[in-house]
């Protein structure tokens, strides 16, 4: 078990991915500010908008584990930070400190196991392949995409594919990926 400071989106970050966020609240500044002191991560949770937010049932108990790799000041004044995603976690439990940053006790995952071969995920790779040569923010974001990688191809396509986000956590619950890798074949084929 460990203890990490939540920052529910409602987006998602997968391991091997990069996200861009502005932060202006002064608990996520205070988080920013205390992860990068520590060398430390952050947990990067997606939202559920059913849950009662009074007893952090509005946090998925899927996360990743993220570090902060970059930051700026926004043209705004705001800060901006760039996250990768390292690794899955599971909330056991929730509190909130006086600032309202969440903060959860966390178990780690098992990670999935790599795909046997890019065959796998064909066209899935290729598809990937064009929508970040057509979103360039998004190709910016990675030094090398690893479209080779059949992992990362489909952790990307979770991350960008705009299904419920209760669905994202049923596969991402899952041993394997198979059941991830389903789904989005459905999807985008």
């Amino acid at each position: 078990m460990f203890e990490i400071p939540l920052f529910p989106l409602s987006a998602h970050l997968l391991p091997g991915g990069r996200m861009a966020l502005r932060i202006f609240e002064p608990r996520y500044l205070r988080m920013v500010k205390e992860a990068c002191a520590n060398n430390s991560g952050i947990g990067i949770c997606m939202l559920n908008a059913r849950g009662e937010k009074a007893l952090n049932q509005h946090i998925y108990p899927i996360g990743t584990f993220a570090r902060i790799v970059d930051f700026n000041q926004l043209e705004d004044g705001l800060l901006g930070i760039t996250v990768a995603g390292e690794s899955c976690f599971r909330i056991q439990s929730v509190h909130t400190q006086a600032d309202e940053l969440r903060v959860g006790q966390c178990e780690s995952i098992d990670a999935w196991q790599r795909a046997d071969s890019a065959e796998d995920i064909f066209p899935l790779d290729q598809r990937l392949l064009q929508v970040f040569e057509k979103y360039q923010e998004l190709s910016q974001l990675y030094d090398v995409p690893e479209f080779a990688n059949p992992l990362w191809v489909i952790y990307r396509w979770l991350e960008l594919i705009p299904v419920d986000a209760a669905q994202k956590q049923r596969v991402l619950s899952q041993p394997t990926y198979q059941p991830a890798l389903a789904m989005l074949n459905d999807i985008i084929q």
